[in-house]
């Protein structure tokens, strides 16, 4: 079965620019990303579309409430058809449940996983919110909170993969952004990896934008990075 490791996200702000790219890619060789923007203003017709043209999607919407709420989202997202999903496990171990038990009476129930701790963030954000634990010590907390409440994995820095594997074991989902190959830059993201290093780290999936969505050729980009995290 054809398991693709590249999620290519699909950060725009409109529906026609996430198509055209589509149009450019094959599904054999990645997945798509659908967040919160895009999702927004292209809404479940956008994510149809994309699923027509062969593409399986993780709609990254981050779900994040009261245990009732976040299990009735991950319900309707479910019902997309969509492969993948997922919520913040800052949300606490009943709410993970809640929203686990939702998705498993769904006829193909999506990857459910888990936020940890957003890839922005670096030693001196946890510090302004109050926690004194390091970015690697707070993952862990919420990966092992993610796994015990019956999740399939976790959204995670590549830096943390192979911590996380050592805990949570092999069955356990690591998605990784935060993905640049060495010519790219890091703009936003804070801690950052290489795609081999990541594989090599533990990563499942990788979630990678901007060097593919804004090459010249993002298939050939595609493909490159494929190459590059082929086994060995």
């Amino acid at each position: 079965m054809n398991n693709p490791k590249i999620i290519v996200a699909l950060d725009y702000a409109e529906a026609k620019n996430a198509i055209d790219l589509a149009a450019r890619l094959e599904p054999t060789l990645c997945r798509l990303k659908v967040g919160k923007e895009l999702f927004t203003v292209a809404g479940p017709v956008l994510v149809e579309k994309l699923m027509q043209r062969g593409f399986e999607v993780f709609l990254d919407l981050k779900f994040h409430d009261i245990p009732s709420t976040t299990a009735q989202a991950c319900k309707a997202a479910s019902a997309l058809g969509v492969w993948m999903i997922n919520v913040h496990a800052l949300g606490g171990r009943k709410m993970m449940e809640a929203a686990k038990e939702a998705v498993a009476v769904s006829a193909r129930p999506p990857k459910l996983i888990a936020v940890t701790l957003l890839t922005s963030m670096a030693q001196e954000d946890l510090f302004e919110l109050g926690v004194l634990a390091s970015p690697a010590d707070m993952v862990l907390r919420l990966a092992k909170l993610a796994h015990a409440s019956g999740l399939d994995g976790v959204v995670c820095s590549a830096q943390e993969a192979a911590l996380l594997r050592q805990h949570c074991g092999d069955e356990f989902c690591l998605v990784t952004p935060g993905i640049r190959p060495l010519d790219a830059a890091s703009n936003d993201q804070a801690r950052v990896m290489t795609p081999r290093a990541a594989i090599d780290q533990g990563a499942n999936y990788l979630v990678i934008g901007r060097p593919i969505t804004r090459a010249d050729d993002p298939l050939l980009m595609l493909r490159n990075i494929t190459l590059q995290i082929a086994d060995q």
